[in-house]
């Protein structure tokens, strides 16, 4: 039974791993940004109830299935279930490159320029990831893989 979570930091990698992963197993894919923002919107966050309440659903509704994202509060729901966990830690310059090299997301952006419109916002995002102490920074991201007693993978190559 494959019930994958992945984490870590903006850039890390994680839905380019969920993608492989997901292709060669064919199981579905929840990216957690598409739950925790307001369709068609940049940076309006939905309400915590609803993200948890389709997150739940996801789980509910898929017997297999892989899970990708930096929100802590959605990962600590998620870990009950999983199988295997991946916390993806390459470091901050490798972040900033996969950053600088991203693709456009259509699934959260209308445009690649409205996509670009947030780049210079994510990149120092992406370098305060070991300073911030909330549910996206290094700090959280540890905890939860330390204190996983389950198959598990840190990746920081």
């Amino acid at each position: 039974m494959y019930r994958i979570l992945i984490f870590g930091n903006s850039g890390s990698g994680k839905s380019t791993l969920a993608n492989k992963l997901g292709k060669d197993l064919v199981i579905p894919i929840l990216d957690l940004d598409t739950i925790v923002w307001e369709p068609n919107q940049i940076a309006i966050r939905r309400s915590h109830a609803d993200a948890v309440k389709d997150l739940q659903n996801f789980i509910e509704n898929n017997i297999y299935w892989i899970i990708e994202g930096c929100y802590s509060t959605l990962i600590e729901i998620a870990i009950a279930f999983s199988t295997e966990i991946y916390f993806l830690n390459p470091g901050i310059n490798k972040c900033l490159e996969n950053n600088r090299n991203r693709p456009w997301e259509p699934h959260k952006f209308k445009s690649a320029e409205e996509q670009a419109q947030t780049f210079e916002f994510l990149q120092k995002w992406i370098q305060q990831y070991e300073e911030r102490d909330d549910e996206f920074g290094y700090s959280s991201h540890r905890l939860i893989f330390n204190q996983y007693t389950g198959k598990k993978h840190e990746i920081v190559v």
